[in-house]
């Protein structure tokens, strides 16, 4: 995996989903902007909330979709394009129904696994060569009640192993921006309680 030039966190906008488990991306981001001393702030072209941030000595671009999660790709592909960003140096963050909660997976390409989001954004990019982190949040059990589940705020212990994911990758960030993928994997792939 190259180096990451654009961070995107997908989730949807507003307070009524803002602690749903389909804004684990947002977590992620909000988090990882807290870190280095960077803000967001609203760019209607770009369809989100845009800002830069420093990691590992390289200025990044953050983008948060404000669109809801189906049509995250218009903000992906405006904001990619504006500032010629080939799709290789995109990390898109998101949540991951095949993942239990603390589990997270780096990898580059591959197909949108029914996630809308991601759907999208291969759609609006015409490409699935993107990098992503995937945040576990664990599955219903029941394909039927997928979206009823993503739109739902986890419960206490899932949170905390969702968010103590997020504080685990959070120190690896400069390996995975910087393109080290397979120092960066090493570590996420490993057993959350080693």
């Amino acid at each position: 995996m190259g180096p990451v030039s654009l961070v995107v966190g997908l989730g949807n906008p507003g307070q009524k989903h803002a602690r749903d488990r389909h804004n684990a991306g947002y977590w992620f981001l909000e988090a990882l902007i807290s870190g280095s001393g960077g803000t967001l702030a609203s760019e209607p072209k770009f369809f989100g909330d845009v800002g830069r941030l420093t990691v590992a000595g390289s200025t990044i671009r953050a983008l948060a979709p404000t669109t809801y999660m189906n049509r995250s790709g218009s903000a992906v592909s405006a904001c990619s394009r504006f500032y010629r960003i080939a799709p290789e140096n995109i990390l898109v963050i998101h949540d991951d129904l095949d993942l239990p909660p603390g589990v997270v997976r780096l990898k580059q390409g591959g197909g949108h696994g029914g996630h809308n989001g991601l759907r999208d954004i291969i759609t609006q990019l015409g490409s699935r060569d993107f990098q992503r982190l995937r945040l576990g949040i664990g599955h219903p059990g029941s394909a039927d009640q997928v979206v009823s589940y993503v739109l739902k705020r986890p419960g206490s212990d899932e949170e905390i192993a969702i968010r103590g994911a997020i504080d685990r990758v959070l120190p690896i960030m400069p390996e995975v921006i910087s393109g080290k993928s397979d120092l960066a994997m090493n570590a996420l792939h490993c057993d959350p309680e080693s």
